[in-house]
């Protein structure tokens, strides 16, 4: 038969489509992360399906499993919340299936990653998803230097009580947006840069976290050079070059230490 991907609400419960709604009601089988959680959405909408668990502990034992049940019944695969495979369980599922010459419906619907990104206002023409930053670790560090190196906008999540110190470890005068309880009652988009976003958010925060981050220069913006020359001017209005440098940043998308290095390097 078939293995159905279903998107299911961030959060406003209204946002789950037509579409999906059906796609769930016609399922021999719905796998959910928690079977408690997806049991509320569905008990909203009176629909009434088994339910299986299937999350990262068990999806490796399971996925084949499901796959050959697949090829004779409509399997529905959902997340707790959003889109499943996007730092969420399924992509065995969906490679076993596909493997198996089993159809693989994905169904368009609620992402955070994607309305966080247009909600942040900063460009979306070239994106990076992340995921989840490391903990700890070298891990972190390499991939916090490669936020800091990237041209694109990047997304990522992060735990609330870790949210004030990754946004203190990122270049302070970076763009970001803190978007904060997506489509719930007291949902937050802060924009602004990371230094105030660190300032802002310097105790944690409450509730689930997507932070979008501007890349280092923006596609079609002023080249490294002429970003120079616009900082060379405001020093010789009268700033300094640490100052002339933070400015032009802001307006380029360049870094400041970039943008500085070049301005006294002459």
């Amino acid at each position: 038969m078939a293995l159905v991907v279903v998107p299911t609400p961030i959060g406003n419960l209204e946002d789950i489509t037509l579409r999906a709604l059906r796609a769930l009601r016609e399922a021999d089988l719905i796998a959910c992360e928690d079977t408690r959680r997806t049991g509320r959405l569905l008990s909203h909408y009176e629909i009434k399906n088994d339910l299986v668990a299937y999350h990262e502990h068990n999806e490796e034992r399971l996925a084949p499993d499901l796959a050959e049940r697949a090829r004779a019944q409509r399997i529905a695969l959902v997340a707790d919340a959003g889109t499943p495979l996007v730092s969420d369980p399924g992509y065995r599922l969906v490679s076993a299936c596909i493997e198996a010459g089993v159809s693989v419906e994905v169904l368009p619907g609620p992402s955070a990653p994607i309305t966080a990104l247009v909600a942040s206002g900063l460009p979306a023409d070239t994106v990076v998803f992340v995921g989840f930053l490391p903990r700890r670790g070298r891990e972190r560090k390499k991939l916090l230097a490669r936020i800091a190196d990237e041209r694109s906008t990047l997304v990522l999540f992060e735990s609330p009580h870790r949210l004030g110190k990754t946004l203190a470890e990122l270049p302070a005068e970076t763009p970001v947006a803190v978007c904060r309880e997506l489509t719930k009652l007291h949902e937050e988009v802060f924009r602004g840069t990371a230094g105030e976003a660190a300032r802002r958010f310097s105790e944690g925060a409450r509730g689930e976290i997507v932070l979008v981050v501007r890349g280092g220069k923006e596609a079609g913006s002023a080249g490294i050079e002429e970003t120079v020359e616009l900082a060379r001017g405001y020093v010789e209005e009268g700033e300094s070059p640490s100052r002339a440098a933070a400015r032009a940043a802001r307006e380029s998308g360049w870094k400041k230490g970039e943008i500085y290095a070049r301005l006294v390097a002459r």
